[in-house]
């Protein structure tokens, strides 16, 4: 069995491969040959943290395991992540553990390539403006995998604590984008493209904030409650998502789920349009939204990547188990 500690992941796997590991599990999705199992997330009544697990099998990539981990929301007074997770690989022929896997910057790059597969797929091809609502630990990640699937010329943003976009901006400059603080209606009106992600459990964005032809990536939305758009958003768009099962329990549409303004056969897997089975974008009027819930089989390629690429430089440390 090899270990790959969360250490060395930096060096093993970026923004690049994390695109093309995502984007192959979603077309493996879509044409059934790979399946999420279901998600568990519980509060564990102790430090206010949520756990579970996430799992899944994909026959076109072998890759068969799980991501154990959660959130803590006390982690920062101590110096670390509030998000811990470790993915667990296994060998598709016997069972065998294969690996364990640091999750932790594995489940920043996969779900910023989420979002930037979605852009790719989904967006105008002239799309000049990003918008990026949030300014945690995840948004820097998605600026920089979004960034790249367009010719974006500047980035707005908007925070609850409009202080801490100052690291979102100096991303933004490295990058080569002008960029400027807004607000929520001025970010509506200018942004081709607006990432949410943001832990938020009452609607930030807002159907009046969002103009025609926008596509929006809502990437926070990945519990029961949990909103970032209003309803009445999700219901003008046309709606795309990595596990439907999940969009409509856990993502951003059960909201719009339940208040009746969408029904679940109104949304597309994203795979769909990667495998040409559906047509995506069909106008530049038209606003698509993605609901990006998190799939354990992203984590699982992912880091299948960054053990691979592990045994071929002798960073993998193998144990007899």
């Amino acid at each position: 069995m090899y270990i790959v500690p969360e250490k060395d992941i930096a060096a093993l796997v970026g923004a690049e491969d994390s695109f093309e590991a995502v984007r192959q599990v979603f077309g493996a999705m879509a044409a059934g040959s790979a399946y999420n199992f279901p998600v568990i997330r519980e509060a564990i009544g102790h430090a206010d943290a949520l756990y579970g697990f996430k799992s899944g099998f994909d026959r076109q990539g072998l890759n068969l395991g799980l991501k154990s981990g959660g959130y803590w929301p006390g982690n920062t007074a101590k110096g670390l992540t509030n998000h811990q997770s470790t993915v667990f690989l296994f060998d598709a022929e016997t069972g065998k553990c294969r690996a364990i896997v640091g999750g932790n910057l594995l489940t920043a790059l996969r779900t910023a390539a989420a979002a930037a597969v979605s852009v790719a797929c989904l967006a105008r091809v002239n799309a000049r403006v990003l918008g990026i609502v949030g300014a945690g630990h995840q948004a820097a990640f998605q600026l920089r995998a979004v960034a790249a699937q367009r010719r974006f010329e500047r980035v707005v943003a908007w925070n609850r604590s409009p202080e801490k976009l100052a690291s979102l901006g100096a991303v933004a400059r490295e990058l080569g984008l002008d960029f400027e603080a807004v607000s929520l209606q001025e970010l509506g009106a200018q942004a081709d493209v607006i990432i949410t992600i943001t832990s938020s459990y009452a609607a930030i964005l807002a159907d009046a904030h969002v103009k025609p032809g926008t596509h929006i990536a809502c990437m926070g939305t990945d519990t029961k409650g949990k909103q970032e758009v209003e309803a009445a958003l999700v219901a003008r768009a046309s709606l795309f998502t990595d596990e439907v099962a999940q969009s409509v329990s856990i993502g951003e549409c059960q909201h719009a789920i339940a208040a009746g303004l969408v029904a679940p056969d109104a949304i597309a897997m994203l795979g769909a349009v990667i495998n040409r089975t559906h047509p995506g974008r069909q106008s530049d009027d038209e606003i698509t939204l993605f609901d990006g819930t998190g799939v354990g089989l992203q984590d699982l390629a992912v880091a299948a990547t960054a053990v691979q690429r592990a045994i071929e430089q002798g960073r993998a440390i193998e144990v007899a188990f």
